[in-house]
């Protein structure tokens, strides 16, 4: 009877849709190819559906008989919510009215859809390593081939043990460097990849691990193994990245997403119970069903950059990633004024903050982190939040997908000043400990910014770039001067009076980049002339 519960999969939908009603027949399609079952002139949108669906299905089947994470902490509401307020410290308890998800196992699937790379963290024995197993299965991989390629950090980890080992009979006989074959471990050629308590890991060794992640491919005596595109699950007992070794730098900003492993509900206990009593180790009777081909997870990440982003969730992510690069006193050319340039410095970061005395260090969103957004933090950031769109069934990427995948993003990437006066507030003490509700709260509190400014009607600067990607071509010399002018008069009114804000100073920077890019169109003009 266990076995069958956990191989059985359910026949309802997932995601219940109105259904679409049947096309009427036409002459002209005919002279348009091979009719879909779903009506459609190809089967192209019927096969990413059942693809949604089918991560959909892998996602409860996941939650409901592998992983027990009865924890719904990426919600949507269809409606309003019902809330209560609970204990001494008020804190609400949101019961959803649309369908929420468990980070700990949609990240996962997500970071399995778009073959990115997901750190688990969180106490020992939570499941972290149980999970990424799980994801090794679910791309058709046995368990035991799963847990044999699996990567365990530890002090002694050399290169040779993570990568591979030179055949002694050509390190004896090679004349030259070519001529040494290299034993590769067969981990480097799986398509899920996993490196349990990463942050045990030799800095040497880290240093070749970081290759593989970061640029996929493996060497060792100038010998190169070129690795397939792999999603990676990586564990740590220290979100920190502390262990016995510290983490490079580099290789924790190769991480895309965290997850945190959340406590185990004793209400569950039950569940655990079976498990023991029928000797059942779920990750071993993953229905056959739920198991993706590489076609099958490479049609999934075009299905998913397929996305669209509408304008107006565009302008809010960058108006809220336009809060935090700002540091005044740090550089003296108006470019230079960043944190970056601070921490490049090597300046502490307290000493800038102590001169920085002009802004209201409570509401500007900037005083409450130590560095900006980085390319590659933005566009992990679309990344996701298009993979969550499509898992959700929807077209295109609404804010709140936005919202709710932001902090599994920014995790590590946005650090908190401790020492901010907004976490001196009573109110605030929790998120210094708890960073995905920091982050969805600079999340929010850039949105209410971003409305009471009424830049969806009320965007000059928008509106001069919409101008200006338009082309120059047939723009007059008079028109181009009179845009030059535009620009001008709007900086002018813009810096009048005012504090900078990092919005703000993004504004100035696009102005300047427009203004630059007129007048050398302006400069051809003239010798053309």
């Amino acid at each position: 009877m266990a076995f069958d519960f956990f191989r059985k999969i359910s026949r309802a939908p997932t995601h219940p849709r109105t259904v679409a009603r049947p096309r009427e027949f036409d002459v002209a399609d005919l002279y348009r190819g091979p009719v879909a079952a779903d009506g459609g002139t190809d089967g192209t949108d019927d096969m990413t559906g059942q693809l949604d669906e089918k991560l959909r299905q892998a996602y409860f089947w996941i939650v409901n008989k592998a992983i027990i994470s009865p924890h719904y902490d990426i919600e949507f509401n269809e409606g309003p919510p019902q809330t209560f307020t609970v204990g001494d410290s008020r804190r609400t308890l949101t019961l959803p009215s649309g369908q929420s998800y468990s980070s700990f196992v949609l990240l996962p699937l997500l970071t399995f859809a778009t073959r990115r790379k997901c750190l688990f963290i969180g106490g020992p024995g939570r499941g972290k390593t149980a999970s990424a197993v799980l994801m090794g299965v679910l791309a058709g991989s046995s368990v035991r081939d799963v847990r044999r390629a699996m990567q365990h950090g530890h002090p002694q980890m050399t290169i040779a043990d993570l990568l591979g080992n030179p055949l002694p009979a050509d390190l004896v006989n090679a004349q030259d460097m070519a001529q040494i074959r290299i034993a590769w471990r067969a981990w480097l050629g799986m398509r899920v990849k996993i490196v349990d308590e990463y942050n045990r890991i030799p800095t040497r060794t880290q240093s070749a691990l970081l290759t593989v992640m970061g640029d996929n491919y493996a060497e060792v005596l100038n010998q190169v193994y070129e690795c397939p595109e792999s999603a990676w699950y990586l564990t740590a007992n220290d979100e920190q990245g502390g262990g016995t070794y510290e983490v490079i730098e580099a290789l924790r900003d190769r991480i895309d997403v965290v997850v945190q492993a959340l406590a185990f509900n004793p209400r569950f206990l039950d569940e655990l119970l079976v498990r023991i009593e029928e000797d059942v180790r779920p990750e071993e009777l993953m229905p056959r069903e739920l198991v993706f081909t590489d076609e099958e997870v490479d049609r999934m990440g075009r299905a998913i950059r397929a996305v669209e982003v509408p304008d107006d969730v565009r302008r809010r992510v960058e108006f809220f990633a336009s809060q935090f690069e700002l540091a005044e006193m740090a550089g003296g050319q108006f470019e230079y004024m960043t944190k970056d340039t601070a921490r490049l410095s090597g300046i502490a970061w307290h000493e800038l903050a102590a001169l920085d005395n002009g802004r209201d260090r409570m509401k500007d969103l900037g005083c409450q982190t130590l560095n900006g957004l980085s390319v590659r933090n933005l566009m992990t950031l679309l990344l996701f939040a298009k993979a969550l769109a499509w898992f959700r069934g929807n077209p295109q990427v609404e804010l709140d997908d936005v919202r709710q995948i932001l902090p599994f993003v920014l995790h590590d990437k946005l650090r908190p000043d401790p020492d901010a006066p907004y976490f001196a507030l009573p109110e605030n003490g929790p998120y210094r400990s708890d960073r995905v509700s920091w982050l969805r709260r600079l999340f929010d509190l850039a949105s209410a910014e971003y409305a009471r400014l009424d830049l969806d009607r009320n965007d000059a600067v928008g509106e001069m770039a919409n101008e200006f990607a338009q082309g120059l071509d047939g723009v007059s010399e008079r028109e181009t001067r009179a845009r030059l002018v535009r620009i001008e008069k709007l900086i002018g009114e813009r810096v009048k009076g005012r504090k900078l804000y990092g919005h703000l100073y993004d504004d100035l920077l696009k102005l300047k980049y427009l203004h630059q890019r007129y007048t050398n169109y302006l400069a051809w003009l003239r010798a053309q002339a």
